[in-house]
Parts: structure tokens; sequence; C-alpha cells
């Protein structure tokens, strides 16, 4: 199977499970489900948890484990856009293609939307059904979700060194550290969550967090790249936005060509350490690339 195949096949199986898990708009309170499910439902390439997939099939986790798992880290990955894209942050008026959830549905359940969409994926997490030699496992997990989305290298953290670095002059290590935070962790969270829901040995979780770590900062670095070179309509957001508001991009540290050498560097390490796993890596590999030539 491609890699664009498999992407389709997953993509649906995981719309089909966020389908099951989320609220109904026929229940109320009807609005909150609707902001919910209009902003995960709006499209994207649900990247982390197909890595999350991609990561448990590599070592043998059963699918009925890593589908519920990967919806919830799409849940935080769509919380964490409803509320980048607001007024008081980012002030965005376009995200997947479509009027921010602001826009739809005022601040005020975009804000409930977001939390809503956080919690409910901390529910789903504790209800997945693992076997319960695999119990220890789910709780180091969802420990490990709630640190990636939070301050102290996390996510929460990252966006806060983000908008604190705005029109201010940052260094190399200021920038990774903000992206490591920012994007970084919920990407190291979805690669690691396959493993832990599998026979992974430390040593190889090792090797898939350094994996994790590679694409999760080539991922901001073409991210940044994409900013300044695609339109509006291929990006499916604002095009330009990071120059207008004064971001901490790799291209205004280092330029185009130099940030695109970076992280073919990092995508390079990235295959480069997969590797070393005895596992088919195959498709992690295949991501990699895709994450370093993505137009979107």
């Amino acid at each position: 199977m491609t890699l664009e195949a498999y992407f389709e096949v997953k993509r649906r199986q995981i719309d089909a499970w966020l389908d099951r898990l989320l609220p109904s708009e026929t229940v109320p309170p009807r609005e909150i489900h609707r902001a919910m499910r209009y902003s995960v439902f709006a499209g994207g390439k649900r990247l982390r948890p197909i890595l999350t997939l991609a990561t448990g099939e590599s070592f043998g986790a059963p699918e009925e484990w890593l589908l519920p798992v990967g919806c919830a880290l799409e849940m935080i990955h769509t919380y964490s856009l409803i509320h980048d894209d607001l007024p008081a942050i980012d002030n965005d008026d376009v995200r997947r293609g479509k009027p921010t959830c602001h826009k739809v549905f005022g601040e005020a359940l975009a804000i409930l939307a977001g939390d809503a969409l956080f919690t409910r994926a901390f529910q789903t997490l504790a209800d997945v059904p693992v076997s319960r030699e695999f119990m220890e496992r789910k709780i180091r997990l969802i420990s490990e979700v709630a640190r990636a989305a939070g301050t102290v290298g996390g996510m929460v953290g990252g966006q806060v060194m983000d908008i604190l670095a705005e029109d201010r002059p940052v260094n190399a290590a200021q920038l990774d550290e903000i992206h490591r935070a920012k994007t970084g962790a919920l990407i190291r969270a979805s690669v690691r969550a396959g493993a832990l829901l599998a026979d992974a040995t430390d040593e190889e979780l090792h090797i898939v967090t350094q994996y994790a770590d590679h694409i999760g900062l080539a991922f901001q670095i073409i991210d940044d790249v994409l900013d300044l070179t695609a339109s509006t309509d291929q990006l499916g957001k604002t095009a330009g936005k990071d120059l207008q508001t004064g971001k901490a991009t790799y291209p205004r540290l280092y330029g185009l060509d130099a940030s695109r050498a970076r992280a073919r560097q990092l995508i390079e390490a990235a295959i480069t350490t997969v590797k070393q796993l005895s596992r088919d890596t195959k498709r992690l590999q295949d991501i990699a690339r895709f994450i370093l030539h993505r137009a979107y």
C-alpha cells in the first residue's frame, strides 16, 4: 500500500472512531457539541493519530487500543488549534480551509469547545479497554499525554514561550525550545503511545522517542517555510501570518534555504534512528519523508 493510500485508509478509520467517541449534535447542549464536531471534522492530516497507529503496528499493538488513543490525541490537537486561533492568541479566521471555530460559534463557545475536547480526550484514554497486564502502561501513557499537553516542556508551555517571543530576538536554542514544546511534545507522545501499547522495551522506546523528536522539529520547520511559500488555499490557514505577527520562526533566524537544509538533516536522522529497531519501520520512514516534502 502506498503512503497516500495508507493515509486515506487510516483517516477513514480515525474519523469513524471520532464520530463514535464524540457526543452527537442531537444531544443537549447541542451548540457545544456542534462546535466540537465542526472543528474536529473540518479536515486535517490526522498526522498524530496516524503516527500512533503506524508505531503501534510496528510493535504489534492491537488496533482496538490504538484507534481510541489516536483519536484522543487528535482531540487534544484540535482543542489546541481552536484556542490558538482565538483573538487573544493568533486571531485567525481560517483553519483547515474553513472559518475558525470562534468565527462560526463565537468566542465563548469556541473556548468551551476546546475545553470539552481536551477533557473528552482524557476520558477516552481512561476508557481504552487494555488487558490487565497493560493497565500500568495505560496509566503511564495518560501521564505522558498530560505532560505533553502541559506547561513544562509541553504544548501549553511552548505556546506561552511562542507568545512571549513575538517581535523579540531569539537564538537557536530558544527557538528549538519553543517548538520542541509547542509542536514536538504532542508528536512525541503520539509516537510513544503506539509503542507503550505494545511490548516495546525501554531501549525501543528510547529509539522511537529520538525518531519523534527529530520529525517533530522538522515538522515545525517545514510549517514555518510553508507559511512563507504556500498560499492560504494550499495551507488551509492564513499564509504569511507568522511574518505579520512577528513570530519566532526558522526562516526568520536562518533563512529559507538553511531552514530546508536543517529539516532535511532532521528527517535523515529520524530515518537512520528508527532503522535501528528490529521491527518493520518502513511506514514510519515513509511518514518522515512525507513531513519533509509535504505541501500543506
